[in-house]
């Protein structure tokens, strides 16, 4: 996306006058909370101008006076390239110099002023904090002003996609099934229906999926009701086939038109106590509830994270399709490396040809981060035709990728050496990949968070005064979101606890800004260990299979178990892999795999 003409804060400004507002805070997302929200809503993107494929994440702020783009550290580098010329100036979210958006604004506005939002893209949670910090001050909201209505003349449409079945002989469960579990933990929580807003759950819950709606997630745009006696899909009608509709009736789900959705709830009989998970449910919808609402959905978002037995064995084939795809990519970069021609944009695009030329991956699970040198130590780099760097030297090529197959959905990240690592480059390289392992062997009592193993990934970097500021692991959901909730390991504390059949990512790094980014990620599976009078113990299960660079590794500095591990883990790579091979990449695999030794 191009940087954005600041005429458009001026037309913004011209329309506030007009509707009595005197700030407007400008959402990234959609009426569902997502994390990548369809083009139809990327409208703070559009006229901030802080664009990438994979999303990012902000908030803007516009006044008379004033255009904020509040966001994380994560795109503080592209928000230093991307908004200059835009009439927009970057607010950091996070780190020592952070600025909490809503403070500004009481600090800003002075009693009697009006702030604008549009209550459709914030969530109930988000707007009611933010309405009780404005009204404290004097302050007064209106979460009823639709600003990019009046300000997008291109406004891209909401998207009208096919949905499809996702066979639910690889789901291992009925949509019946599942939506009777979801009413079990909808009256656990004292409600008698639930509506579900947050997208993936509704893919999930009607096992059903679409290619196109959002980037790089097969999910579509929907509400779902569900109580006892009525089940409903608020849906546009031109994205239901004949066979769609048949397997909707078949599970008694009627279907609605989507923008029916708030004139559906306002008629909700009174005794209905409703379910809304606060922080996926928009507050303009909320505006309309008739009934009393019920305020929770953990439960629910618990239920689509623990994967069937089924899902898990499938997830193995999509590992291995997944594998051999990476075999071949790595073996094109090896061969072609030498030309000093490829390109890090070149490597994006054949990657994904060589992903989707099997049929059963339907898309890239996000848009590739591949970084050579300096771009591998940004951690969400995006190259784009400005910064697209060469190959043209030895150094550290970062791939950070996945596939949304059929089968489940993978993310892997590989860092491998082009020509020879110097010292600190291995060590570095070790220290990172040392917290993979220690984190994939480790083993722990049930009722377990993630908070309380993170640290386990971050001791080897911490014991040298380095140390990265993500996350180490996020869930990930199956032929879903790459990134699934609401399970996690980091810092932050997260009152979730790590049950079998959660999967999560292991990715350890380091970046040495300027120079390289380290990275080795895997896909673990929460299973159970073992039961004895101390109580259950459960590990991690790696299935991600794809070798570790063998020549980045400083063996002086691993332990026997470590280095057990790795070889361990490269058999298992090797006996899964060879027989879907080439003998020329059986040959070349087994070379990426050999024994590594003190």
């Amino acid at each position: 996306m191009k940087k954005k003409n600041p005429e458009y804060i001026a037309h913004l400004r011209q329309v506030m006058a007009e509707h009595g507002i005197d700030a407007v805070v400008v959402s990234g997302t959609d009426p569902h909370q997502s994390e990548l929200p369809p083009a139809h809503w990327r409208g703070r993107e559009w006229l901030t101008g802080l664009w990438s494929e994979n999303g990012t994440n902000g908030t803007a702020v516009v006044t008379a006076d004033k255009a904020l783009c509040w966001t994380d550290s994560r795109f503080f580098i592209q928000a230093s390239r991307q908004l200059p010329g835009t009439g927009f100036s970057m607010m950091p979210l996070d780190g020592p110099e952070a600025v909490d958006l809503i403070d500004w604004l009481t600090e800003n506005l002075n009693e009697g002023q009006t702030v604008g939002i549009d209550g459709m893209t914030f969530s109930i949670s988000y707007a009611q904090r933010l309405e009780q910090e404005l009204t404290d001050n004097g302050i007064k909201l209106n979460d009823a002003f639709p600003l990019f209505d009046y300000i997008y003349p291109d406004r891209p449409a909401q998207p009208k996609n096919k949905l499809f079945i996702h066979d639910e002989k690889i789901v291992g469960e009925t949509v019946a099934s599942k939506m009777q579990r979801i009413m079990a933990e909808t009256k656990a929580e004292l409600a008698n229906a639930v509506l579900l807003s947050a997208l993936d759950d509704i893919a999930w819950a009607t096992n059903l999926r679409t290619a196109g709606d959002i980037a790089f997630s097969p999910i579509f745009v929907a509400y779902l009701y569900i109580s006892d006696s009525d089940k409903v899909l608020f849906i546009d009608p031109e994205k239901i086939t004949p066979e769609v509709s048949d397997f909707l009736t078949k599970y008694g789900v009627r279907q609605l038109p989507y923008d029916k959705v708030c004139n559906f709830v306002a008629s909700l009989p009174k005794e209905t106590r409703l379910l809304m998970d606060p922080a996926n449910t928009s507050r303009g919808l909320y505006d309309h509830v008739g009934c009393t609402p019920v305020f929770g959905g953990a439960g629910i978002a618990r239920l689509k994270s623990i994967k069937t037995d089924t899902m898990l064995r499938n997830l193995d084939t999509a590992m291995e399709k997944d594998g051999v795809a990476l075999v071949r990519f790595f073996m094109m970069v090896e061969k072609e490396f030498p030309t000093h021609r490829l390109t890090e944009l070149e490597l994006s695009r054949r990657l994904r040809a060589l992903r989707l030329a099997d049929e059963s991956c339907v898309d890239e699970s996000f848009a590739p981060i591949l970084g050579w040198n300096a771009n591998g130590a940004l951690a969400h780099y995006e190259a784009t035709e400005e910064t697209n760097a060469t190959l043209d030297s030895d150094g550290i090529l970062l791939v950070d990728s996945g596939g949304q197959y059929i089968y489940g959905t993978t993310d892997i990240t590989r860092t491998v050496a082009l020509g020879t690592p110097t010292a600190e480059q291995k060590r570095d390289f070790t220290l990172a990949a040392k917290g993979t392992i220690a984190l994939a062997v480790i083993k722990f009592p049930v009722g377990t968070r993630g908070s309380q193993l993170d640290v386990l990934a971050r001791q080897f970097l911490w014991n040298d005064a380095k140390a990265y500021y993500h996350g180490t692991g996020h869930g990930v959901g199956f032929f879903i979101n790459c990134h699934e909730g609401p399970q996690s390991i980091r810092t932050q504390e997260n009152p979730v606890t790590l049950e079998p059949g959660m999967i999560l990512s292991d990715e350890p790094a380091f970046y040495n800004e300027g120079n390289y980014g380290f990275r080795t990620e895997n896909l673990m599976v929460v299973e159970p260990w073992v039961k004895n009078q101390y109580g259950e113990f459960l590990q991690f299960k790696t299935v991600t299979l794809f070798p570790i660079d063998l020549k980045l590794f400083d063996t002086s500095i691993m332990t026997d178990a470590e280095i057990k591990w790795v070889n361990d883990y490269h058999a298992m790579v090797r006996e899964r892999l060879t027989p879907l091979l080439s003998s020329e990449e059986a040959a070349w695999l087994a070379e990426k795999t050999a024994p590594l030794t003190k």
